[in-house]
């Protein structure tokens, strides 16, 4: 069996914890694992291998994650641009074997229950093998406004209803045979492709051409982007299990959330006799049932109650619990006028990382911290000099044709318009400052002329 794992989408009701370059299913919030790491961890007990769907700047995260749990058997698909998730199952299930089941999960949910979770697998692998599409029906907790239901009789879909309004969400609870769609499947990946040729042939033939066009580098394949542009843009629900006549759902009470808004995150996290989320940097002073998230900041809150404090250095915000829902269209605002949507103050990079210290008219202070055997792309930029500061490890530096070794309390100097590289090829992290000077100090001034990771 094969894991397929969804990462796209970028959590924007958790901002600012959740930005497009890091999203919350690879952010670590629970016990130093992110939902990501959790998904793998808890799928690798019945699935023999991963398939990550992603796109490229995600390719690095999840594969640097994977290495953290010494994870094998690891595959990637790279999509240029997201069309939602039929396509995206589509051209995961024509790069394993036809009679390969897939299990197909996204990355960002949370299942606390993994005893109940491997029975509900078990039993799902069962209906597969009989060539059914296996869906997976959450027993509710509560009216849930935010899910599409599957109402049920026993395996058997009656119907897939959209997101409810609070009345007959109600309903849908009273009558204990509707479950929240959970966006899990199971089935053979050549009965999928088979269903879909049937019900939405636009997606199967589209998804195909774009499959045969894709360039197939050892663990990775790589969608071109005009070919994944041509695909119908369309969920897994409408494309097929809504209208195949092969589905079968299995009730589960598994302890889940899809954690997506804070206050699906509150309920999660560890909490203090007064309600209020636990962290060494929270002080609380008769406060009550209040979840507070720092970087590095303390936070204290006095005499306040059902709040959301959420700090990131480079963003702070406070919101009502209950109303965490609306986390998103601040985002939407955001979009309009900044990148605070787009990137925190650290940028994961597939060679290391950065962190931005200082940015300013007409600078830019960065630290920089290069992992060991990797190095950046050869290039230049147009529009500022930069100066580098070595603190620790050893850089190897390129400047024009020259090389050079770069030690702890030295410097060099990049003019610009020179083409340069920065390398690590010693067994510890190389660590600098990177004083940008310049006009402009954007992260798209930037030409490569070579790229170990072929972006």
């Amino acid at each position: 069996m094969t894991n397929i794992i969804l990462c796209g989408g970028s959590g924007t009701r958790l901002w600012p914890i959740s930005r497009t370059l890091m999203p919350k299913q690879f952010v670590k919030l629970f016990h130093n694992r992110s939902l990501f790491q959790l998904t793998v961890q808890r799928n690798t007990l019945i699935c023999d291998a991963q398939l990550i769907v992603s796109n490229a700047e995600q390719y690095f995260l999840a594969k640097d994650q994977l290495e953290e749990l010494l994870v094998k058997q690891n595959s990637y698909l790279l999509e240029p641009q997201g069309r939602n998730t039929a396509p995206a199952i589509a051209l995961a299930c024509l790069n394993v074997a036809p009679e390969e089941i897939v299990l197909v999960t996204p990355s960002d949910h949370l299942i606390k229950d993994e005893s109940a979770y491997e029975k509900v697998l078990q039993k799902a692998k069962e209906l597969a093998l009989e060539n059914n599409l296996v869906t997976f029906g959450i027993k509710p907790t509560f009216a849930e406004t935010g899910f599409g239901y599957i109402e049920a009789h026993h395996y058997d879909v009656k119907a897939f209803h959209e997101k409810p309004d609070k009345k007959t969400a109600q309903s849908y609870v009273a009558s204990q045979n509707h479950y929240w769609n959970s966006g899990m499947f199971m089935f053979k990946a050549e009965v999928f492709l088979q269903e879909l040729q049937k019900y939405a042939p636009e997606i199967y033939k589209a998804s195909l051409q774009a499959y045969k066009n894709s360039k197939k580098d050892d663990e990775i394949v790589r969608v071109q982007h005009e070919d994944m542009l041509s695909i119908p843009e369309e969920s897994i629900d409408f494309a097929v299990m809504e209208k195949s006549n092969r589905v079968k759902v299995i009730p589960a009470d598994l302890k889940w959330s899809d954690v997506g808004s804070f206050d699906a995150l509150y309920e999660e996290l560890p909490k203090d006799d007064n309600g209020n989320t636990v962290h060494e940097k929270y002080i609380s002073v008769d406060s009550k049932n209040n979840l507070v998230y720092t970087d590095d900041k303390y936070i204290a809150t006095v005499d306040v109650e059902d709040l959301i404090i959420v700090d990131t250095g480079d963003a702070l915000l406070v919101s009502k619990k209950g109303s965490s829902q609306k986390v998103k269209q601040v985002v939407q605002k955001l979009k309009e006028t900044t990148q605070l949507h787009h990137i925190h103050l650290t940028g994961y990079r597939p060679w290391g990382t950065y962190t931005v210290l200082e940015d300013t008219s007409g600078y830019k202070i960065k630290r920089i911290v290069v992992k060991p055997g990797k190095r950046l792309s050869l290039q230049k930029h147009f529009h500022r000099n930069e100066h580098w500061i070595v603190l620790s490890g050893t850089a190897t530096v390129t400047v024009g044709g020259t090389t050079k070794l770069i030690r702890p309390n030295e410097s060099t100097y990049i003019k610009m318009g020179e083409v340069h590289r920065l390398a690590n090829e010693g067994k510890i992290p190389v660590v600098l400052i990177e004083v940008q000077v310049g006009e402009y100090t954007g992260e798209d001034d930037i030409v490569r002329f070579e790229d170990d990771f072929k972006r």
